[in-house]
Order: structure tokens, then sequence, then C-alpha cells
């Protein structure tokens, strides 16, 4: 089976429905610009300023990257943003983030890179007033073979 390489997402009528994708992919983000000012700002807004993220020219010298990277948080705060772009559902009315379960990050994410999202549903419960479902998020880097994340990412969706 080939990988697609382009973003596409899918549209349901029923929340019910997102269980007869349970293994399957749901979509492809398009690219994300990660940049030095959204790094500093996520510096910021958290207080972590380690060095590697936010001082350019000690990383130019001192870093195995050579360069600025990414906190890995900064990188799993795009799973809202990624698997909303990724799937939508016509009768739900709210969703709420419910948690993470495993998480790694095998890859260190550049100051310029570009990552997408490629979203696939793991699994699928009916809830009252909804569901909880977990889906796969793979934050991948243009150019590498290793994501700079991995995530099972746990939401909740509530039809009206």
């Amino acid at each position: 089976m080939e990988i697609t390489t382009t973003p596409y997402s899918t549209a349901l009528e029923h929340l019910a429905d997102l269980e007869n994708y349970i293994g399957k992919e749901l979509g492809l983000t398009d690219w994300v610009t990660i940049t030095q000012d959204q790094i500093n700002t996520f510096a910021e807004a958290t207080g972590d300023h380690q060095w590697i993220h936010v001082d350019v020219e000690r990383s130019k010298k001192q870093s195995p990257y050579k360069q600025t990277v990414a906190h890995g948080f900064l990188v799993l705060s795009l799973a809202s943003q990624f698997t909303y772009e990724t799937f939508s559902i016509k009768d739900v009315v709210m969703g709420v983030n419910y948690g993470l379960d495993k998480v790694r990050f095998p890859n260190a994410t550049p100051a310029g890179a570009k990552l997408r999202g490629r979203v696939s549903l793991m699994t699928y419960k009916t809830i009252t007033g909804g569901a909880r479902y977990k889906v796969l998020v793979s934050f991948e880097i243009q150019g590498q073979t290793k994501p700079a994340c991995v995530a099972e990412f746990i939401g909740q969706a509530y039809v009206g």
C-alpha cells in the first residue's frame, strides 16, 4: 500500500461513523513551519529557556544540531491543530482533550523545519452523549525519515 504525501482530511456525517475507521488513516495536514519566534514565545510561556531552544549563537557552536531546536512540548502542542485539520464530524458540537497515552520524541525539530501531522484512528468507545477515541499522531519533519514526535492523543466528542 502506497503512503500518500498529499494533504487530505476525512469528513463524516455522524460521530458513530468514526468507529468504522479504527486502524485507518484519517488524514494528513499541510506543512507548518516552526519558527524561532514560536520557539521563543513557547519558552516565555513555559519558563523553559534552555539554551538549545533560545540561544542561536551558542547552539551554532555547542549544540549537536548546530542550531536551535523546538521544545518537544511545542511540537506536541500541535496535536489539537493537526487532528482538527485531518477529520471533521458534522454532528459533533464540542470536542475536548481527554489526555495522552504514549508520547515519544524520536527526532529533534530544528528551527525553520516544516512539520505535518499524519493521523490514524486507534480506538473508539461510545460514552454518554458522545464518544472517546484515541488517534495516533505522527509529526513528520520534511526531509527526515524519523518523525519529531509520535503521540497517542485521546479526545472526547459530544453530539448535539
